[in-house]
């Protein structure tokens, strides 16, 4: 049956419900299914740094490159990448609160957030000629979503984007990648004290695309963070979702949902760093994968530090393998230096339809195509609901069953 559509705290406290075949995390036929704990830590064998100089060019077996086919990133990672080609075409909307300027790298916004933590985070730092600085107002309560769409011409290019929400004020952004591009970008997100920014990222690229990307979330004390990351398109897509605390009572909420098809490779790293006491964290990432050598990969990252009393954590992972031939490769770690904690955990899980459930739904006089994307739709509902734009989310589910037709056809 379709996944019941659950609230946040559900999908914390309960990651293992309906919707899901019961055989999780095993290797089915034709399909890889990895679900492992890693005993590695999850500081990066090299220090954040903005000089790509103290990154060594990555050979693919280091615990943070392993799972990526180095070959595809078209010299994102060794230096035999320039920009060239079209540039990106990025239009912005916004209210009339919201400024917008493009700064260089001296700008001491640029970086606020964190230093890059690889190869092509810090090779995007060192290339970019303008950095975008979004700035919303202290107080200021915006009524419609600062939009900001970025199409790909063909070219390579290297970016950076600042998103800064002042002290109490509140915002939503959405960024939708579209076109066709080699891009590698950071983007920083600056939280005020007692700030509220939910931010939808949606990659839907060209099936030629390759993106590779950090996000940087610096949260301010009590301030609430929100991260809905959407992956579609692009041959390769590399994520590296991160969140730091600068005071006591921030809250992050990290959401994901991707569908990777035949031949693409889609990694999503998350790292949340709790440095502070008293913050809570939730990730819940969901994908679905179909088609000859889809591989997904998802590292989620938590390390709660010994000043960090009084954190409350959870992550979950789980996927949804659709046709043979697909892999998943999800690793949850979680470290603790600290025991007084309110509570922290971690789920992941990776299996595939039953039989049953698409015979439960047919036996009610649903044809088994219109039954299997009932499963879908209903695994994916619960964070779609977390985006609060209709326009968008009408769009993604959309698109979900588009991939669904494709697959039949």
């Amino acid at each position: 049956m379709a996944e019941p559509q659950n609230s946040p705290k559900d999908l914390r406290q309960a990651p293992v419900q309906g919707g899901l075949p019961s055989a999780l995390g095993s290797t089915t036929s034709g399909a890889i299914a990895v679900a492992a704990e890693s005993t590695t830590a999850t500081r990066m064998s090299a220090p954040p740094s903005f000089d790509v100089a103290d990154f060594p060019v990555p050979h693919g077996r280091e615990e943070e490159w392993r799972f990526t086919p180095l070959e595809r990133l078209k010299g994102l990672h060794d230096g035999s990448a320039a920009s060239g080609g079209a540039d990106l075409k990025i239009d912005i909307l916004a209210p009339d609160e919201v400024t917008h300027e493009l700064v260089d790298r001296s700008d001491p916004r640029v970086g606020k957030a964190g230093k890059p933590v690889d190869r092509v985070a810090a090779a995007a730092f060192s290339a970019f000629e303008k950095a975008s600085v979004i700035t919303v107002p202290k107080e200021a309560v915006l009524a419609d979503p600062i939009r900001i769409a970025v199409h790909g011409q063909g070219g390579t290019t290297f970016a950076h984007q600042v998103i800064e929400v002042g002290a109490f004020a509140e915002a939503v952004v959405v960024i939708d990648h579209t076109g066709d591009a080699v891009l590698a970008a950071n983007v920083e997100y600056h939280l005020g004290d007692g700030a509220k920014l939910t931010v939808v990222s949606v990659q839907d690229w060209d099936d030629t695309a390759v993106h590779a990307g950090q996000h940087t979330a610096l949260v301010g004390r009590d301030a609430t963070f929100k991260s809905v990351v959407v992956t579609f398109g692009g041959d390769l897509v590399r994520l590296n979702p991160r969140v730091q605390y600068q005071g006591p009572g921030g809250e992050a909420e990290l959401y994901g949902l991707y569908f990777t098809d035949n031949g693409q490779h889609q990694e999503h790293r998350l790292f949340v760093d709790h440095e502070a006491p008293n913050c809570r964290s939730n990730v819940a990432y969901k994908g679905a994968l179909q088609g000859q050598d889809a591989h997904a990969v998802w590292i989620g990252d938590v390390l709660i530090r010994a000043a960090a009393t009084g954190t409350d954590t959870y992550e979950l992972n789980r996927n949804l393998v659709l046709t043979d031939g697909a892999r998943v490769d999800s690793v949850p770690n979680l470290e603790i230096e600290t025991g007084e904690i309110v509570g922290a955990g971690h789920a992941s899980a990776t299996g595939r339809f039953e039989d049953e459930q698409l015979f439960y739904l047919m036996a009610r006089g649903i044809p088994a195509e219109e039954a299997r994307r009932l499963v879908v739709r209903g695994f994916f509902a619960e964070l779609v609901q977390q985006i609060g734009l209709p326009d968008v989310e009408e769009r993604l589910i959309a698109k979900i069953e588009a991939e669904l037709e494709a697959s039949v056809a």
